[in-house]
């Protein structure tokens, strides 16, 4: 059965996180082109934030509450060539959320013109301390249910006594 294995556009909601930065040479091939692996470490870079400014610090996870998380997949289209000097808005939405894993999609808006040249789809796990897949902790569902709800973030102080 085939099945169209192209990355969902994260839906005409709001973005849960954006972030804005202009491509520089690191991101580029030797023709000024966008290197394909260059979103990577940005979308990596979006969601540590995303969860460190939900009191979520990927650092402290296995200590604090058991359990962390790590990436099982990723897929990324590209649709649009973008070089050096590009200005790049990069927004964050929750994708589908199962038992034990969830997606972050990622959209890559060039700014100077408003086209998605990119989107991406990453699946999380939570593990336990010993590495293996465990289901999605109270602390992480009651924020993934929260964001799902479109809240775009819960306090720390929220998180706390949501666990508490």
């Amino acid at each position: 059965m085939a099945t169209d294995a192209r990355v969902a556009d994260g839906g005409p909601g709001p973005a849960l996180h954006t972030t804005t930065f202009r491509l520089s040479y690191a991101d580029t091939d030797p023709a000024g082109i966008l290197y394909y692996a260059a979103w990577f470490p940005w979308m990596e870079r979006m969601q540590s934030e995303w969860f460190w400014l939900n009191g979520l610090r990927q650092d402290e996870l296995k200590e604090r509450h058991g359990f962390w998380t790590v990436t099982a997949h990723t897929a990324c289209d590209y649709l649009e060539a973008v070089g050096l000097f590009d200005e790049i808005r990069i927004e964050l939405r929750l994708g589908s959320v199962g038992r034990r894993s969830f997606e972050m999609l990622h959209r890559m808006v060039r700014t100077s013109d408003g086209k998605v040249v990119a989107r991406a789809r990453i699946r999380i796990v939570a593990v336990s301390p010993e590495q293996t897949s465990v289901g999605i902790p109270d602390l992480l569902r009651q924020h993934l249910d929260a964001w799902a709800q479109g809240a775009r973030s819960l306090t720390p102080i929220e998180a706390t006594e949501a666990t508490a």
